[in-house]
C-alpha cells in the first residue's frame, strides 16, 4: 500500500508569521496536535501543541504576540506520497515520531501520515511495532533533561 492511499489529505497548515492563538485555535477546531508550516508553498517546519506548552508557554512568552516561527521546529522528517506505507512506518520507528507530513514529487504538502493513520491500514504487527518505537521515545523525553529538536530532511 501506498503512503497516499493511507494518510491524511485535506490538511490545516500555519504560516511562519502566524500568531500562536490562531494556530492553537486551528487545533482545537480541527482536534489535532500538530500542524505543518508553510511558506510559499514549502513546507518549512511543524508546530506542535507540546511546543506551544513547552517552548511558549513555558519559557514564559508574550502567547498573543508570540509567531509560529519563533517556536516551531525548522527542520522535519516527511515522507512521498508515493512511498510504501511499510517504508513510512520505518522513518517514523527510527526517528520516533507519530506523524509524518507527506509530500508530492514537487516537493509540496500533501497530507498527513499519523499513528492513527496507521492504526486504520497497516498490519497490526506494524502498528506495534511504531507504537512501540514512540512510546520508547516519550517515556526517555520523561526521564532526561529538556532536548532540542532531532530532524531530518529525507
Amino acid at each position: 500500500m501506498l503512503v497516499k492511499d493511507a494518510m491524511t489529505a485535506g490538511i490545516r497548515i500555519a504560516e511562519p508569521d502566524e500568531l500562536l492563538p490562531h494556530a492553537a485555535k486551528k487545533m482545537r477546531t480541527q482536534n489535532i496536535g500538530a500542524l505543518p508550516v508553510v511558506e510559499g508553498g514549502r513546507l518549512v517546519g511543524m508546530i506542535t501543541d507540546r511546543d506551544i506548552a513547552v517552548r511558549a508557554v513555558g519559557s514564559h512568552k508574550d502567547i498573543p504576540v508570540t509567531k509560529v516561527k519563533e517556536i516551531m521546529s525548522e527542520e522535519c522528517i516527511w515522507c512521498a506520497e508515493n512511498a510504501q506505507l511499510e517504508d513510512a512506518i520505518r522513518i517514523m520507528e527510527q526517528n520516533q515520531v507519530r506523524r509524518l507530513p507527506v509530500m508530492n514529487d514537487d516537493h509540496r504538502i500533501v497530507g498527513m501520515l499519523s499513528i492513527e493513520d496507521i492504526a486504520l491500514f497497516a498490519p497490526v504487527s506494524l502498528v506495534g511495532e511504531v507504537m512501540k518505537a514512540v512510546a520508547i521515545r516519550n517515556r526517555d523525553l520523561l526521564d532526561s533533561e529538556p532536548v532540542t529538536t532531532r530532524s531530518i530532511r529525507q
